[in-house]
C-alpha cells in the first residue's frame, strides 16, 4: 500500500519525520473558506487526476466533499451536534451533513463521538472507533525536575509552584473555564494553601468571559493566564505541575488528559463528553457544573497523598495504551477492510 501527502505548498514542510512520503502541492489560497469549497468543488477532480484508489479526508466534518467519486474515509474528532448548533451557516451545516452521510467510512476518537454522529442522524454505511494517539517521545514522567524548585521556567514564563493546570483554548462556555476559575476560588478560600492555577491555551473572543471572572475572584493574584502555549512546551508545564485539572464537559478525544497522565501528575476531569472513557478509572471525576464538587475535587486531588499516587501510577500505565503509531496502524487496516 502507497501512501501520498497533498496539500497547500507550506504544509510540505509540517511533515517530518522518519518516513519519506511523496507531497504534492495543492493550489488553494490560504483561508478556511477557500480550503472548504475546494474540498467541495476539487477534491474528487484532484483525486482523479492523481489515480488515488481513496482518499483520508483528517479533517472530517469540516472540509470535506458532498459526494465522493473516489471511496473516502472521513476523521471525525469533532462533537458534531455542537458543530452543528454553533454553527449559523445553513449551507455549511448541510454541506457537513451530506458529506459525512456519503463517505464510505468515518472514524471517530471515542464511542462518544461515534453516537453523537447516529444522534446526529449521519448515516455513514460505517462508523469505527480508533482512539487518538499520544507522543511518548514527547510526553514522559519527569527525569531531573527537582521536586522542592520554586519556578518552572518555561521561556517567556517563568511559572512559581505549586500549580495545578488546564491546557484547554478558551473558545466556548462548554470548555468550563469560569467554573473552573470559581472552584478554585472556593478550593483557595477555603484552604488557604499556596497552590496557583494556570490556564494554558489560546483565547477567542470568550477569553473575556474568563479574564472577567479571574478578576472577580479573591484569588485573582494566584491565576495565571498564559494565552498561546506552544505544545512542544506542555510537557514540561505538565511535570511541574501538582495535578491536571480537566472541566470540559465537549471533549471527544481527550488527549490533554491523556498528555497529563503519561508525564506521570494525577488528573481530576469532567464526568461528561469522552472523558470517562477516555481515562477509564484513572482520573478522580466531577460534575462541571457544581461549582462546589470540582472545588472538592481539586482538594482531593491537591492533597490526598493516596489517592494521587494511585492516579498516577494508574495513568502512567493507562496511557501507554494510547500511541499514533497504534493508531496509524488501525487507519491503515480501515483501509484494508474496505478493500481499498
Amino acid at each position: 500500500m502507497v501512501f501520498e501527502l497533498f496539500g497547500p505548498e507550506v504544509d510540505r514542510y509540517t511533515y517530518i519525520g522518519d518516513r519519506d512520503f511523496h507531497f504534492v502541492p495543492v493550489s488553494v489560497p490560504d483561508s478556511l473558506t477557500a480550503e472548504r469549497w475546494w474540498h467541495i468543488f476539487k477534491a474528487n477532480k484532484f483525486g482523479r487526476r492523481q489515480s488515488y484508489d481513496a482518499i483520508l479526508y483528517a479533517s472530517g466534518p469540516r472540509m470535506i466533499p458532498k459526494k465522493f467519486k473516489i471511496p473516502g474515509v472521513a476523521v471525525a474528532n469533532d462533537i458534531v451536534s455542537n458543530l452543528f448548533l454553533q454553527n449559523d451557516d445553513w449551507f455549511f451545516r448541510q454541506q457537513m451533513k451530506r458529506g459525512l452521510s456519503h463517505v464510505d467510512c468515518i472514524i471517530t476518537p471515542s464511542q462518544y463521538v461515534r453516537k453523537d454522529l447516529e444522534k446526529s442522524n449521519i448515516k455513514c454505511r460505517k462508523i469505527v472507533v480508533i482512539h487518538s494517539g499520544i507522543d511518548h517521545s514527547l510526553f514522559y514522567p519527569a527525569q531531573d525536575l527537582v521536586q522542592d524548585s520554586q519556578t518552572v521556567d518555561i521561556k517567556p514564563f517563568a511559572i512559581k509552584r505549586p500549580y495545578i493546570v488546564y491546557a484547554s483554548r478558551m473558545e466556548n462556555a462548554e470548555k468550563k473555564h469560569v467554573e473552573l476559575v470559581k472552584a478554585f476560588t472556593e478550593f483557595k478560600e477555603k484552604t488557604k494553601l499556596p497552590h496557583r492555577l494556570v490556564l494554558a491555551g489560546s483565547e477567542s473572543r470568550y477569553g473575556e468571559h474568563v479574564h472577567r471572572a479571574v478578576f472577580e475572584s479573591s484569588a485573582a493574584s494566584d491565576i495565571f493566564i498564559t494565552g498561546y502555549f506552544p505544545h512542544e512546551s506542555f510537557p514540561e508545564l505538565y511535570r511541574g505541575a501538582e495535578a491536571c485539572i480537566f472541566p470540559s464537559v465537549t471533549e471527544g478525544a481527550g488527549l490533554s488528559v491523556l498528555e497529563a497522565m503519561a508525564t506521570g501528575i494525577p488528573v481530576a476531569c469532567s464526568d461528561s463528553g469522552a472523558l470517562k472513557e477516555i481515562a477509564g478509572q484513572n482520573a478522580l471525576f466531577f460534575n462541571s457544573s457544581d461549582i462546589g464538587d470540582m472545588a472538592d475535587a481539586i482538594e482531593k486531588v491537591t492533597t490526598d497523598d493516596t489517592l494521587r499516587k494511585k492516579l498516577v501510577e494508574g495513568g502512567l500505565v493507562w496511557a501507554k495504551r494510547f500511541s499514533w503509531e497504534k493508531n496509524a496502524a488501525a487507519t491503515v487496516d480501515v483501509f484494508r477492510q474496505l478493500g481499498m
